[in-house]
């Protein structure tokens, strides 16, 4: 009798042969599979490392110079006046044709003499923390800009500007006060003798409130007009707008709170500190003004004053 299932017989040929094709359709699948997962493997990496350059590209490029440069003059986001010369005298009117000499010339005085902080052997601390479009800032500024020059001249006041920026949004978006202060920035670091003449020209020659204010030219070129040395560097720092990053970050650091006050924070400018105590009179009333320091520098004069030793009677005895 025949065995069909022998190992040559023609049905065991063809189950072999069945298998086979099965084993190699499996095998073919798995292959495939394999390829895939590789391939998706390799488009997942490149997509991780795609996005990581992105992130990478991304973080450079809005890794502004401008938002880490940071001004080597200023201290407490402060300059301090190093010479307070070259100001017009704001007393004195000026005529059409600019002979504001004469004028003064033949201005009658005062009756009352603007009085002087003298009472402290040292200088009384005076900060001013400005914006260059606030209008009031502006009337402090003409108004006391003599006599600030003068106190600091005789060594009777320490004097420190504070620009900042709260009416960045008042210029039509082109962010006038915040370029401003970067652009006063510029001049108390690279022309630390022009910084009071600059500052009192951005001040007493501000833009009006709404309006585009000055272009980056145009504020270089005051700095020049102030007398401003190295006006290259000046002119490329406003242009580049290299310190408005500090400008933005110094305004933000003002308005949670102010250095060496009790918990002061800048709500307004101009916000104007004699020794730490806020002025609150009339900003363009000279007088008020001097009078505010004359009695906060007697204060500070009293209050640290050496008592003199009481007597004590000797017991008779």
């Amino acid at each position: 009798m025949s065995n069909d299932q022998s190992p040559n017989s023609p049905a065991e040929r063809d189950r072999r042969g069945a298998v086979r094709e099965k084993a190699q359709q499996v095998k073919a699948k798995q292959t495939r599979w394999r390829i895939a997962r590789r391939s998706l493997i390799g488009v997942g990496a490149v997509a991780v490392v795609a996005v990581g350059a992105v992130a990478v590209t991304s973080a450079l490029s809005s890794h502004d110079p401008r938002s880490q440069a940071l001004p080597g003059a200023a201290a407490d986001d402060g300059f301090m006046v190093s010479s307070a010369s070259g100001v017009a005298d704001p007393g004195a009117q000026q005529t059409i044709d600019g002979n504001a000499a004469t004028m003064a010339a033949g201005a009658e005085p005062t009756a009352e003499p603007t009085p002087t902080p003298t009472g402290t052997a040292a200088p009384v601390d005076i900060r001013v923390y400005v914006d260059y479009m606030s209008t009031e800032a502006r009337e402090f500024e003409t108004a006391n800009a003599d006599q600030l020059s003068k106190w600091v001249g005789d060594d009777a006041a320490s004097l420190t500007y504070y620009p900042v920026a709260m009416l960045t949004s008042k210029s039509n978006g082109t962010k006038y006060s915040l370029r401003a202060a970067g652009a006063a920035a510029c001049v108390a670091t690279h022309a630390s003798d022009r910084f009071f003449a600059y500052n009192h020209e951005l001040l007493t020659n501000q833009p009006a409130v709404d309006s585009d204010g000055y272009s980056d030219q145009q504020l270089a070129d005051m700095a020049q007009g102030a007398g401003v040395g190295d006006i290259a560097a000046v002119r490329t720092c406003i242009e580049d707008e290299t310190y408005t990053g500090w400008a933005k970050a110094a305004t933000d650091r003002a308005i949670k709170g102010l250095p060496n006050t009790n918990g002061q924070a800048l709500t307004a400018t101009p916000t104007v500190l004699v020794n730490g105590t806020p002025y609150v009179g009339r900003m363009d009333d000279a007088k008020e003004f001097a009078q505010f320091v004359l009695t906060v520098d007697s204060n500070a004069y009293y209050s640290t004053a050496t008592p003199t030793p009481s007597v004590t009677a000797t017991p008779v005895g």
